[in-house]
């Protein structure tokens, strides 16, 4: 076990709780296994009635994974072990949603990635007033992976693909529209939350009695301003990235997002639209953790990852230099391929 979890129990309530802050929680290998492992210990024990999921620290969270860890290995020539990191990650993430025992999150501050893929799977999702979500893979080479997309395929298509796409950061009142939270409380209620969620998890019927906890608690967060542009796009149906990526540059109201989205690796918005729009076709968690996988095999491999998690995160220059730089320039085959789960024929995308 890791002191980067502290796993415990309360009463008839599992606990865990994401105990590395000065990271914001970002998921190493450890936490991944340890959280894992705690679901499965405490799968077919009647002593738990349900699993909250909480982090440590006032900044957030859950940063998201720990994709440093994972270019180190894929710049040693040993991209297998990367492999080896998002597999573990998508089985985490696969147990949460699935998981026969209610499991709830109570989330804050930054809420993004892989911090997503944990509270965004969960049965009962709250969040707390300041909170901010994002999935901003398309900045350091990659894709919105840990099963989002399956979640994401509740909202409509404009905004799950904004949201996706741009990794903008979000406030609770638009993650909730998104459908990646389901209710807000005033952080000074945090606590007393625990509390009575430790009261209600050996009660006959735990689910109803967390409705009900969520039904008392919830606070209105305000308006939703990003779903609201995102409604902006329309046009119909949308068969590209670049497409997508023209239609937001046309919305007056959007020039801020248009901006970003031109900073973003052309590649990875190439996976990202694709993989959401295979998401909408399998309709399911298990179908689209599996092609996160396959997808997340091939983006590693490619230059961007290695390169935008360099600008992003080791370097700090914010300044990647994408290859292709052009959107119009991505060879769609290989990601294609990965998204439908059929050989790839090269490493071109």
């Amino acid at each position: 076990m890791t002191d980067q979890l502290q796993i415990s129990t309360d009463g008839h309530l599992g606990r865990i709780v994401l105990n590395r802050p000065k990271a914001i929680n970002a998921l190493s290998l450890e936490m991944i296994a340890g959280i894992t492992a705690a679901l499965r210990d405490w799968a077919d024990d009647p002593a738990i009635g349900a699993v909250l999921f909480t982090g440590n620290g006032e900044k957030g969270f859950c940063s998201g994974g720990d994709v440093r860890a994972a270019r180190v290995h894929v710049v040693a020539g040993q991209p297998e072990r990367a492999d080896a990191y998002f597999a573990a990650e998508y089985e985490m993430n696969g147990l949460i949603a699935g998981y026969a025992k209610p499991t709830i999150a109570l989330s804050h501050g930054i809420v993004m990635g892989g911090g997503i893929g944990i509270a965004g799977h969960c049965r009962f999702r709250f969040t707390q007033a300041g909170a901010r979500f994002a999935m901003p893979e398309a900045a350091i080479g990659f894709f919105t992976d840990v099963g989002v997309n399956a979640i994401l395929t509740k909202a409509p298509l404009e905004r799950a693909l904004l949201f996706a796409m741009s990794g903008v950061s979000v406030g609770a009142a638009d993650a909730i529209k998104l459908g990646l939270a389901d209710a807000a409380i005033a952080p000074d209620t945090a606590a007393g939350l625990v509390s009575e969620l430790a009261g209600v998890a050996g009660s006959t019927d735990p689910a109803q009695a967390i409705v009900r906890l969520m039904e008392a608690g919830t606070v209105e967060v305000g308006a939703t301003p990003f779903c609201d542009q995102a409604d902006l796009i329309g046009g119909g149906p949308v068969s590209s990235a670049a497409q997508f990526v023209g239609r937001v540059s046309n919305v007056p109201a959007l020039a801020e997002i248009a901006k970003t989205l031109a900073t973003r690796s052309p590649t990875a918005l190439t996976a990202i639209f694709e993989a959401h729009m295979g998401a909408r076709t399998l309709m399911s968690v298990e179908g689209t953790l599996k092609m996160d996988l396959r997808l997340a095999r091939l983006l590693a491999r490619l230059p961007d990852f290695a390169e935008g998690v360099r600008a992003v995160l080791v370097d700090k220059d914010q300044a990647p230099k994408w290859s292709p730089r052009d959107i119009a320039e991505v060879d769609r085959g290989d990601i294609i391929a990965a998204v439908k789960g059929a050989p790839q024929a090269g490493r071109s995308a």
